[in-house]
């Protein structure tokens, strides 16, 4: 059975979703105490893990999964308010390495439930994110990848993903994968 595929721009609305989504990239789910947060900062238009920043897709007009990507050169700007309500929570910031850098449209997080998994939802949001990046004038999409998960590898892979460098990630060895616009 077809099922139709929308993927769309978040709105406001999204903001749980989204937040949920960056839970899930991160393995936490709901009851992880910083859920609240992910959902609060989706809400926003001024944090790393806004609506403004993710892609919906939708499977017969119910939520799937969500990408989230933005500027790399705005990385500090757009992770103030994580590290603000961090310190708001917790009572200290935490020391989170660079992801990305300047000159690079970067993927942060993308997830799909796990009942839609397996259906291509995954690989078109990527599709649609890094084409929006390259429209909006990026020649370059990043992300990181857990070494220890080649099937999400092998997904970036096929979509035109190579290795540029190994690196670690809150505490995970990772690899950084890019994406250069064919002109």
């Amino acid at each position: 059975m077809n099922k139709e595929i929308i993927i769309r721009e978040a709105t406001v609305e999204d903001a749980p979703f989204v937040g949920l989504v960056v839970c899930m990239a991160l393995h936490y789910d709901e009851t992880h105490p910083l859920y609240e947060v992910f959902v609060k900062l989706a809400a926003r238009t001024d944090a790393q893990y806004s609506y403004c920043n993710a892609l919906v897709a939708e499977v017969d007009g119910k939520v799937a999964g969500a990408i989230v990507g933005y500027d790399g050169a705005r990385l500090y700007e757009l992770r103030a308010p994580l590290q603000a309500m961090i310190v708001e929570k917790t009572g200290r910031p935490i020391d989170i390495e660079d992801e990305t850098s300047a000159g690079e449209f970067y993927i942060d997080s993308l997830a799909v439930l796990p009942q839609y998994r397996g259906c291509g939802i995954g690989g078109k949001l990527l599709c649609a994110m890094r084409e929006k990046a390259f429209a909006d004038g990026f020649n370059r999409v990043g992300l990181l990848v857990d070494v220890e998960n080649p099937n999400a590898e092998a997904l970036y892979s096929s979509l035109g993903f190579v290795r540029v460098n190994p690196t670690t990630f809150l505490g995970h060895s990772m690899w950084h994968l890019q994406c250069v616009k064919n002109d």
